[in-house]
């Protein structure tokens, strides 16, 4: 399968490692190819430059975001949450029509500092404003529960033992995403529904934040204990 993983930090990494791993053929969309690879600098969340992870990941091809989405059977966000509407733009509306669209940002809000809030909860998320904005895309919410190293291989934890929600209102886009998260390593996935039971997941994101908090690292996760 041909999969564009919008976005260059930590997450989109993760994730198009992870799939080219799998056999996938991954572009990664980024805004300015040349400012991307230029940078060498860290990123604010101390991650090293993309031009050196891309050295150890040469099968994963880097483009615009619309030229990585133009030619991708699944468009993963893997942007900011605060720029994924406009990172979406930037990839197409027509490059995005009919194609499903694995949301796994956060609306979080950090202009008021740490600990985040949400910039939209209750009675809307980013998911359901994102498939507002491009109703022909197929967008599916998942793995927005847990860090990037556990979205891609969840077996680093508890022999992946742990719960993926999944929300959505096309059930053939889901099972793209559910097969996908198998292949991932994931086995406890839980269809909540339709995109509406996004607000609930990404309501979730405040008591991860602090729960790392507490905890003093990254890798934990939710399960749903039976």
């Amino acid at each position: 399968m041909k999969v564009a993983v919008l976005g260059t930090g930590m997450v989109g990494r993760a994730l198009a490692g992870r799939l080219a791993e799998l056999g996938h053929e991954v572009t990664v969309g980024t805004r300015d190819v040349e400012a991307t690879m230029a940078r060498g600098e860290s990123d604010a969340m101390g991650n090293p430059p993309y031009a050196d992870w891309a050295q150890t990941h040469q099968r994963v091809m880097l483009a615009t975001f619309a030229d990585a989405a133009a030619g991708a059977d699944l468009v993963v966000n893997a942007t900011s949450g605060r720029v994924s509407i406009a990172a979406l733009e930037a990839a197409g509306r027509d490059h995005l029509a009919g194609k499903v669209l694995l949301d796994v940002a956060n609306p979080l809000d950090y202009s008021h500092g740490f600990p985040p809030s949400l910039f939209v909860s209750n009675t809307d998320s980013l998911a359901e404003q994102i498939q507002a904005r491009f109703p022909e895309a197929r967008v599916v919410k998942s793995l927005n529960t847990m860090n990037a190293f556990l979205m891609a291989d969840p077996r680093q934890l508890a022999d992946g033992d742990h719960t993926v929600f999944v929300s959505g209102n096309d059930a053939d886009a889901k099972q793209v995403v559910t097969e996908l998260l198998r292949a991932f390593g994931h086995t406890d996935i839980i269809d909540l529904g339709d995109l509406s039971t996004a607000r609930g997941t990404e309501s979730l994101l405040p008591v991860w934040v602090r729960l790392y908090g507490v905890l003093g690292i990254p890798m934990f996760q939710f399960k749903i204990v039976r």
